[in-house]
């Protein structure tokens, strides 16, 4: 028995360390080649069409600069791509004032409690909950706690497996039905003693010194109210689509979080990793939980408006680069879809929530800062269907002019993700911003207008009994 539990924790112990390898070896299959070769091909055409209907565009801008809505939309789109660089480099310059807080010593890391809540995840939440006990933080300040949250399949019965080996170090309770994510992590926050609430996600891994390097700094800054930590891929070995969006999430986090850290004002604390500070949370704690969306209570997007409840209180919410976790993410397009969709109408919500107190006095010092990165939110939700419908107007009327300068924008703006992870990570894995875009754009682009649309839908689209491979 004890050789079983033996084997199960070091088959854990090594399978992360093994998915935590992917990010530095990086290997790719022959499809993987034979997709991003796809892609340059792709990109090579638009741009050879680029140059040899270059006469026939120009006549096009003409003949429209001749009408007023031809001018009307081409000066339009010249504003908006004027304020998109000025923001671009905005967010450069923040990057660059950016520095992640050092860990400080054991002595002087806060008590905190681990919440880990799960429902359906199988034997993910045991690896989660092996590298939670991993970590080298103090083993006298962290308490762990995992809530199953009325799972389907065998996640108790891993959770308690993990609890037989770990013992002590883990606790684990279990709903007595689903009641969502944020019910298990308000009863997590209830009964949690700690300074320090961390949330983590029961398909994610963290390394030894995650913790620690994300709660450091309550530890220097008494203004600090939720720290975000640096979400990676976990599966990019399973799929094409994991491969893409590891280098999307290091743009969104390493790049866009950075620059938001600078500010003080990062808009969201991932619910894979986040850290918050006890009393910010307390303070409200029962509006986040009874928060509603148009009349029904609210069952997506718990991190986004815990992050909102603080940045409210005059806290700063910051970003720790050199806390990471790995996380799963979907493989299949379906999946996929319905995450963005969860995220999107999220986004929706909490940018009418912040905007109720983002043009207050809601801290002190400047509020500039958090103001433009929400009108830029604004911006892009509110040309979401401008600029759907013209896209859709240049597929039918002029379909080689569009999809030739899609792919060349495709080619000059994810250069800038691609030079940016080559820089951090690894050049041939940054490639995969290429073929990301081009998905996008042609696959996902309605995923924004139809949030809008259902903005008031509940549900949280991606719960399902995991899929045996």
């Amino acid at each position: 028995m004890q050789q079983n539990k033996t084997t199960d924790s070091v088959q854990a112990t090594n399978d992360s360390q093994k998915r935590m390898n992917i990010l530095n070896g990086k290997s790719l299959s022959k499809t993987d080649y034979i997709v991003l070769g796809g892609t340059f091909l792709l990109m090579g055409i638009g741009l050879y069409l680029i140059y040899r209907l270059q006469p026939y565009f120009e006549k096009l801008h003409f003949e429209r600069l001749k009408s007023f809505w031809g001018a009307a939309v081409i000066n339009f789109g010249l504003v908006l791509f004027v304020l998109q660089i000025s923001f671009l480099l905005y967010i450069v310059y923040l990057y660059f004032r950016y520095k992640p807080v050092a860990s400080v010593s054991d002595e002087e890391l806060p008590t905190c409690t681990v919440i880990v809540p799960a429902y359906n995840e199988g034997r993910l939440v045991y690896d989660t909950l092996i590298s939670l006990v991993n970590s080298d933080y103090p083993a006298e300040k962290i308490e762990i706690i995992s809530l199953d949250d009325g799972s389907k399949d065998d996640t108790w019965n891993w959770m308690i497996k993990a609890k037989a080996e770990l013992g002590e170090r883990v606790t684990i309770l279990q709903q007595e039905k689903n009641q969502g994510k944020r019910h298990a992590l308000y009863r997590g926050f209830n009964i949690g003693k700690g300074e320090v609430f961390i949330t983590v996600d029961s398909d994610s891994i963290v390394e030894k010194d995650t913790l620690r390097n994300l709660v450091s700094p309550f530890v220097n800054n008494e203004k600090c109210g939720a720290v975000g930590g640096n979400v990676r891929v976990l599966n990019t070995a399973d799929g094409i689509i994991p491969k893409m969006l590891n280098v999307s999430f290091v743009f969104s986090f390493e790049f866009i979080r950075s620059a938001q850290s600078a500010l003080g004002s990062v808009l969201c604390t991932p619910g894979a990793l986040a850290a918050y500070r006890r009393d910010a949370v307390m303070n409200c704690l029962e509006d986040w939980i009874t928060q509603t969306f148009m009349g029904q209570p609210s069952d997506i997007g718990e991190d986004r408006a815990m992050t909102n409840m603080i940045l409210k209180q005059g806290f700063d919410v910051l970003f720790q680069r050199n806390a990471y976790v790995l996380t799963n993410t979907p493989e299949e397009y379906r999946t996929l879809y319905k995450m963005y969709i969860r995220w999107e109408r999220s986004n929706v919500r909490e940018n009418i929530a912040m905007s109720k107190f983002a043009f207050t006095k809601f801290r002190e010092g400047s509020t500039i800062g958090p103001r433009i990165l929400l009108l830029n939110q604004w911006l892009r939700v509110l040309m979401a269907y401008p600029l759907t419908i013209l896209m859709l107007y240049l597929v039918v009327t002029q379909p080689v002019m569009f999809i030739s300068s899609a792919l060349v924008s495709i080619f000059i703006f994810s250069s800038i993700q691609v030079f940016f992870y080559s820089k951090r990570y690894n050049l041939l894995e940054s490639f995969w911003a290429y073929p990301y875009s081009i998905f996008y754009t042609f696959t996902l682009f309605w995923i924004t207008p139809y949030a809008i649309a259902t903005a008031n839908k509940k549900g949280w689209l991606t719960r399902t009994l995991p899929i045996e491979k």
